[in-house]
């Protein structure tokens, strides 16, 4: 495990745990200390690279249980955890950003989150200097031929925002999206064409017309429970 990679989020202290079946879109069933538990999921992917009995993977105890009292938030890989959970991915995101450790994003702060564009909710409004930008994350933690990927299921939301990021690009606007690649040992990112063809259109369009594409890669690291990042701006591939 590198150290060189910088810390972005230290966690507490995990819980180790046994996947034994995805029950629907936010619950999975756990094996904990030999006992059958349940573990909320932050990801709406269908993660079925991750979510296969046997995999191993890394529990946080919620404080204040509701439906659940775990959050499975990473599974086992080779020597480090795939980070999953798309809530941890976008604090990492911005202490990235905190940090100063984007190189495309340089000089810009957050001054909004969760803005309405049109018909849809985008993560970010950003600024710098007088210009503003509008930034959506998205989890891309599918691995396909050695390339990170998204989606991993057809998505009518992400088609939505793309049409209205790219409606705000043709009228002027300034827009990026950024998929947050959640494993270490890819090659790069690229979309995945056969599960939603339309997003490969859509983000094909946009490239060419001025929507920044981005990608940053980041893992969790169970020797010091702590999120990484190990490289700030990932190759794309569109």
């Amino acid at each position: 495990m590198s150290t060189n990679h910088p810390e972005l989020l230290k966690l507490p202290t995990p819980i180790r745990c046994k996947v034994l079946e995805r029950m629907n879109r936010f619950k999975v069933k756990i094996e904990l200390d030999g006992r059958i538990e349940y573990a909320h999921i932050n990801n709406t992917g269908r993660l079925r690279e991750y979510l296969t009995r046997g995999k191993r993977g890394f529990c946080l105890r919620f404080e204040k249980p509701k439906k659940t009292r775990y959050r499975l938030f990473s599974i086992e890989m080779d020597g480090y955890g795939a980070l999953i959970d798309t809530w941890i991915q976008g604090k990492a995101f911005e202490r990235s950003l905190d940090l100063k450790l984007i190189p495309w994003l340089r000089g810009y702060r957050i001054i909004e989150r969760n803005v309405r564009l049109n018909r849809s909710i985008i993560d970010y409004l950003l600024r710098r200097g007088d210009e503003e930008t509008y930034l959506e994350l998205k989890s891309a933690v599918q691995r396909i031929d050695g390339y990170a990927s998204y989606p991993d299921a057809p998505s009518a939301r992400a088609r939505r925002q793309l049409r209205d990021l790219i409606r705000h690009v043709e009228d002027g606007g300034r827009v990026m999206i950024a998929f947050i690649v959640g494993l270490r040992d890819v090659m790069g990112f690229r979309p995945n064409k056969d599960v939603d063809p339309e997003i490969h259109k859509l983000l094909l369009r946009g490239s060419q017309i001025g929507l920044e594409i981005k990608a940053i890669g980041v893992y969790y690291d169970p020797s010091r429970s702590s999120i990484r990042l190990w490289n700030p701006d990932v190759r794309t591939l569109i």
